[in-house]
């Protein structure tokens, strides 16, 4: 298995793409067209997210588990602390395993109903995702990568503790970080600063980016909210100006995210992470633009 560490250190920028696993039969067609739409393109890993509080544990593995198979595709799993035990966590890791799953984003995960709820460790689980990376790393060869928050995570009372964090779990074992979505160029960059200047040992960790190309300004909103991302007023103002247009809502989202993608290889970003929700046309736009894919017609529900 290829490991995604591996693939971010070619020396070019690459893309990535997040998957999550649908809940019913009409939501696993949407995903695996778009998985089709996006092989051709070389990701250099896709990822499939674990539910909150495990809720959709089974079918990360299932999906997972089938790119690693049937696709050419190098896959990532989620795996997140919430309302698990130590011994849970491991029959997941073991399951990951089993399905010829080697790279594993390590998250602590937010609690089931309420994101921005009160976090309680499992009496029998892991309190700190750093806990969560030295558990993964002793039980194979996996290649393990972390949540990082250019605004500091919802829960951290400034940046200084929000960085020791993030350089806990690195110095865990965690080889690289992929960013919470973000729409400001330079809370990227001073996060990237803050990390580098944690220690001669973090100048050279991949920090990947994560980008959301807006699709309807209701939906990014809501998960703003929820990931204590900020919304600029002048991207607001620009999707308020074409009204309730889906095509321009989408257009705009497809500039917004290419400017800001320009901006981040232009400063030495390895890669760029990209939040489908299991669509592949805005993300696919954004990269004709940058250069990174070839330009081709697409359907409808792409």
């Amino acid at each position: 298995m290829t490991a995604v560490i591996d693939r971010l250190g070619g020396g070019r920028p690459v893309f990535s793409v997040e998957f999550f696993p649908p809940r019913d039969d009409d939501g696993e067609r949407q995903l695996w067209q778009a998985v089709r739409e996006f092989e051709p393109l070389n990701p250099a890993f896709v990822s499939v997210t674990y539910g909150a509080g495990g809720s959709s544990r089974d079918r990360t593995v299932r999906i997972t588990g089938r790119i690693a198979q049937q696709t050419g595709l190098v896959p990532m799993a989620h795996l997140t602390a919430v309302n698990h035990s130590v011994a849970e966590l491991r029959q997941v890791i073991d399951s990951y395993a089993e399905a010829g799953i080697h790279n594993v984003l390590a998250l602590r995960g937010d609690p089931p109903g309420e994101p921005l709820g009160e976090w309680v460790a499992h009496p029998q689980g892991v309190h700190y995702a750093a806990e969560l990376v030295r558990l993964v790393r002793s039980l194979g060869d996996f290649c393990i990568g972390v949540a990082a928050f250019p605004e500091c995570h919802p829960r951290s009372p400034d940046a200084a503790s929000d960085v020791r964090h993030l350089v806990a779990k690195l110095r865990a074992g965690a080889q690289f970080a992929i960013t919470q979505m973000f729409f400001r160029p330079e809370d990227y960059l001073r996060l990237r600063d803050r990390v580098s200047a944690a220690g001669a040992d973090m100048a050279s960790v991949p920090i990947v980016p994560g980008v959301m190309p807006i699709t309807a300004l209701r939906g990014v909103q809501k998960m703003a909210e929820l990931s204590g991302c900020t919304i600029p007023q002048t991207v607001r103002d620009r999707l308020v100006a074409v009204g309730d247009d889906p095509a321009a809502v989408r257009q705009v989202g497809v500039e917004v995210a290419s400017e800001l993608c320009e901006r981040l290889l232009a400063e030495g970003a390895p890669g760029l992470h990209f939040y489908t929700l299991n669509r592949s046309r805005s993300t696919r736009a954004v990269l004709a633009r940058l250069g990174m894919a070839p330009v081709r017609s697409v359907s409808p529900a792409g």
